[in-house]
């Protein structure tokens, strides 16, 4: 019998319509410029969607770091493209690009305090007010997660140790690294944090697990407990 998938979608045509094979055969079974296409929604009146996605990828030479490199300006300067479609394709590139920069952080082997500084200085090293993380480390000293624990101040009363515990197992992690930032730019530490990373570091060992640094970061620095030999 004559398999009638293949003539459903009112018989497909329109390049065959990505939405639908996204829906039927998966994300891996379109191109480029299918992937392109659903951004885009519409083409042209003289030309479909993947026509026109066609057009602007071959104006990049089919280059997808390249094309999320483009401006609205250079976008709309196809026909068919608004600035409503030519900010959906830079906000779809854009979460390509944050993606990979966390595929990396979370392969990222921690060898010293430089690389856990280049690590959270694009996530808090600019903004206004305290934030503290802390990264959970696996038997490689590679980094397997990263949480957010508290945000405007450094204090026994928001930095909560039992959940910090709770995760690094929950995580399967043997070490963990703390860190926050100081908006004023000063780098040295404060009472308050040498003594939460000495609770934390006490509390940790009666679990087997090790704080192996505490990095204090700013616009422009770092400064690690364990290379002062504070911890």
């Amino acid at each position: 019998m004559e398999d009638k998938t293949n003539f459903s979608i009112k018989y497909w045509a329109e390049d065959d319509k990505p939405r639908e094979k996204l829906a039927l055969k998966g994300r891996t079974a379109l191109s480029d410029a299918e992937l392109l296409a659903i951004l885009i929604g519409s083409g042209s009146r003289n030309e479909s969607a993947v026509e026109l996605s066609k057009k602007i990828l071959a104006s990049v030479q089919n280059n997808l770091n390249a094309l999320g490199k483009m401006s609205i300006k250079q976008l709309m300067a196809f026909k068919g493209i608004g600035e409503a479609k030519a900010i959906s394709i830079i906000a779809a590139t854009e979460l390509s690009r944050r993606r990979k920069s966390e595929q990396a952080i979370e392969l990222s082997k921690i060898t010293s305090s430089k690389v856990v500084f280049d690590i959270m200085q694009p996530i808090i090293g600019e903004l206004p007010h305290e934030e503290f993380w802390v990264l959970f480390l696996n038997n490689s000293n590679k980094v397997i997660r990263k949480e957010q624990l508290s945000k405007g101040g450094i204090t026994g009363t928001v930095v909560d140790i039992r959940l910090i515990l709770k995760l690094a197992l929950e995580h399967n992690a043997l070490s963990i690294i703390l860190s926050h930032n100081h908006p004023s730019g000063k780098l040295l530490p404060s009472e308050s944090d040498i003594e939460i990373t000495q609770r934390l570091k006490l509390a940790a060992r009666q679990l087997e697990l090790s704080v192996i640094d505490h990095i204090i970061v700013t616009e422009n620095g770092y400064y690690s407990f364990a290379d002062e030999g504070v911890l």
